[in-house]
């Protein structure tokens, strides 16, 4: 069994309240956060315990602006089949979509993150070239018969239109680095040794771009979660007001009960 020190006393950064003043990263929520930073901001103030600066700003809200929608998803289905069967509890209808967030769907962020940083640790310079280290990557993959978290796409091919907005905007705000090249290079590698189309998709650009940050490879996945939040909200809505998932279960149910079909025919 294993022990934890007990800590004298506890203590957050986050934030506090008194009866008439609430502290948010030791700044007052009222007049120097309301009004003075959008959600993106507001989020990277709680990572960092800063405000980001203007460029930071627009690459953090672009990484996590792209998370938000993504269609009828597992993750959406998810929500719209919960909220069916407890329409009282919209919470547990976004949480059950949340849970969705996997090493395929959003959180292979943190996969790519973590890939790189093994490879180059954060505020360390690259020890090798960028085509070494991908060469190395590639094929540890490859032996472990494991796919390269960030690459590929089931529809978007050869080219994921998210990804190269995404690494124009961090090239434009200063947030391009040897992360962001060292995935286009494992990139390059993967679909030489392959033979196929292996784009980097947008949790690969994004793994990449947060690592440029200096985001914890623990907390990448989270950015996902924060952004898919919003968007099972907006599923929840269209579903209250034109529901699909009574009927998606219906038919699922009417037609895996029945004859198996064969349509190879």
């Amino acid at each position: 069994m294993t022990t934890t020190k007990i800590k004298k006393s506890l203590h957050t950064e986050l934030g506090h309240s008194t009866p008439d003043k609430i502290t948010v990263r030791g700044r007052d929520l009222p007049s120097e956060i309301l009004g003075h930073l959008n959600l993106g901001d507001m989020a990277f103030l709680e990572l960092t315990g800063r405000i980001p600066t203007p460029q930071e700003s627009v690459t953090f809200n672009a990484i996590v602006v792209t998370l938000v929608e993504h269609g009828i998803t597992p993750s959406a289905l998810a929500a719209r089949l919960t909220y069916a069967g407890a329409p009282e509890a919209l919470q547990a209808a976004v949480a059950a979509g949340l849970c969705g967030l996997g090493t395929v769907f959003v959180g292979s962020t943190e996969g790519a993150a973590r890939m790189l940083y093994e490879a180059i640790p954060f505020g360390e310079k690259p020890a090798r070239p960028l085509a070494d280290m991908a060469k190395d990557i590639v094929a540890d993959h490859r032996a472990r018969k494991q796919i390269v978290p960030g690459l590929g796409h089931p529809l978007h091919k050869p080219i994921d239109p998210r990804t190269p907005r995404l690494f124009q905007i961090a090239e434009e705000n200063g947030l391009s680095g040897h992360y962001v090249a060292l995935m286009q290079a494992v990139q390059q590698e993967a679909e030489r040794v392959s033979g196929k189309s292996l784009p980097i998709n947008a949790t690969g650009a994004i793994g990449a771009i947060a690592a440029e940050f200096g985001f914890p490879w623990k907390i990448i996945r989270g950015l996902g979660v924060m952004a898919r939040a919003i968007g099972l909200v907006g599923h929840l809505l269209e579903e209250i007001d034109d529901p699909m998932a009574i009927e998606i279960w219906q038919r699922v149910e009417k037609e895996a009960g029945g004859p198996r079909q064969d349509w190879t025919r």
